[in-house]
């Protein structure tokens, strides 16, 4: 289970780091429109905890906000 979700953050994190410019070159950005890094985190912490894609949806635009709750209320 966490080889499951740590391959799925290292794909988000991939995903989200690495935005196409209009002329077909390539930048790293680590805030970008879309997904932040924040979101990713608490999609899985989420999903992790859940099993639930609304819950996934809510937290992820809650981001950080989830995120620091989840951390100060481990399970």
């Amino acid at each position: 289970m966490k080889k499951q979700i740590f391959l799925l953050t290292l794909m988000f994190l991939l995903v989200t780091t690495t935005a196409h410019a209009g002329d077909g070159s390539s930048s790293t950005s680590y805030l970008k429109d879309g997904v932040s890094l924040g979101s990713v985190i608490a999609a899985v912490i989420s999903w992790d905890r859940n099993k639930s894609i609304l819950l996934v949806i809510i937290h992820a635009l809650l981001s950080w906000i989830y995120v620091i709750y989840a951390a100060s209320t481990k399970e």
